[in-house]
């Protein structure tokens, strides 16, 4: 099964969502100015000429601005289509100063197109062919100029301050997606790096649980194996009670392989108490080896949760397996006692001792150590060259 992301539509912020209202209003501004040209009094052909400018521009909007006005900024077509824009609008003028209203028309696709900067200056140029145009038109005697020449400067300011807030907006909607859009990312990454994380402290816990069960088990198994096996011809009763202990420990193993897969607690303590399971533990030790080994709880232990009883058992198998395969003791002694607000665990024997400072290759120790810490409990080995070990296992109660 493809577990790849779904790929997502592109968004759209409120400015592209919203455009629709913008061509209404490009709609009714052209089809005013046009209507209002038509009116005039003005010569035949020259309102013809008018209206087929404000006409093009209709259609280049169409055909093309649209198109540019979701391109990206550095697309050469917006200087084409901001150009197209200027040269029909002073055609329309020249040709009857009436279409100056479609200056409501330029101006603002004119921001919308380009920079603020660029786009002032374009606006601007057409604001002032407006009266440039009046004066070709009819001359200095005109008496729209007496109106028309000081309402210039309001018109150019109006038309800046107009455009800074057009291009205000799209700056900001253009920068809320971005932001959105980098958030996403950002969010998608953190749930990558969760989920990896997740994927490799789960495979820690695997193979801790795969170490302090399966493999101990099969370690058992092989060794009553070689036992039976020298046994066979000369004690058959021995071997047949180690035939006994190893179809057990299979068993065994085979349940917490099961319990394993079905991600529920370690099959010992789903069939009984920590106390009984960890009896169990040193019985089956004492039965596989003949070593001498005892257990004690001092008092009653109190209901600790599941992660902390797992900690328990899984330090005490490991440390009982490390009993049976280096350290050559006579004698074990597992005692559970409970300490302030903690419950500690503590495996003792007479063994040859190791060095703990010392590296090792296996994953019993600093797996106790990390499941420990885990449940913020600690773990603590005292050994030596002279002999003995004992192990202390201590869990928050």
């Amino acid at each position: 099964m493809d577990e790849r992301e779904p790929v997502k539509p592109p968004r759209r912020d409120a400015w592209d969502r919203f455009h629709w209202l913008w061509d209404v209003v490009f709609g009714v501004a052209y089809l005013g100015t046009a209507a209002y040209i038509l009116t005039d009094n003005a010569v035949p052909a020259a309102k013809l000429v008018a209206v087929l400018a404000l006409t093009g521009i209709a259609l280049a909007y169409l055909l093309q601005g649209r198109r540019v006005l979701f391109a990206e900024d550095s697309d050469p077509q917006r200087w084409l289509f901001a150009g197209a824009l200027l040269v029909l609008i002073a055609v329309a003028m020249f040709a009857d100063p009436t279409a100056s209203f479609g200056l409501f028309i330029v101006c603002p696709l004119v921001y919308i197109t380009l920079d603020f900067k660029p786009a002032a200056v374009l606006t601007t140029t057409a604001i002032v062919l407006s009266p440039v145009a009046s004066i070709v038109h009819d001359g200095m005697d005109n008496a729209i100029l007496r109106f028309l020449v000081p309402m210039l400067a309001i018109m150019i300011v109006f038309s800046m301050l107009i455009g800074r807030y057009i291009t205000r907006i799209i700056e900001e909607s253009s920068a809320r997606a971005e932001l959105i859009e980098r958030l996403e990312a950002s969010q998608a990454e953190v749930a990558r790096l969760s989920r990896e994380a997740g994927t490799a402290a789960e495979r820690e816990r695997l193979a801790r649980e795969i170490h302090d069960t399966l493999a101990q088990g099969f370690t058992s198994i092989v060794t009553l194996t070689q036992a039976i096996e020298s046994e066979m011809d000369t004690d058959p009763a021995a071997a047949r009670r180690h035939l006994e202990l190893a179809a057990r420990t299979a068993r065994e193993n085979l349940d917490e392989a099961r319990t394993m897969v079905a991600a529920l607690a370690p099959a010992e303590l789903t069939a009984g108490s920590l106390d009984d399971a960890l009896r169990r533990q040193v019985e089956r030790l004492a039965d596989e080896t003949g070593v001498e080994a005892s257990y004690e709880v001092d008092g009653s232990l109190p209901l600790l949760p599941m992660a902390a009883e797992v900690v328990l058992l899984r330090a005490a198998q490991e440390a009982l397996t490390n009993v049976r395969k280096h350290a050559a003791a006579s004698a074990v002694s597992v005692r559970v006692s409970v300490v302030d607000d903690s419950v500690r665990l503590l495996v003792r024997d007479n063994g040859v001792g190791f060095d703990p400072a010392g590296t090792s290759d296996g994953f019993g120790l600093p797996g106790m150590r990390s499941r420990a810490e885990q449940v913020g409990g600690r773990l603590t080995v005292r050994s030596g060259p002279a002999g003995g070990t004992e192990l202390t296992v201590e869990v928050p109660a």
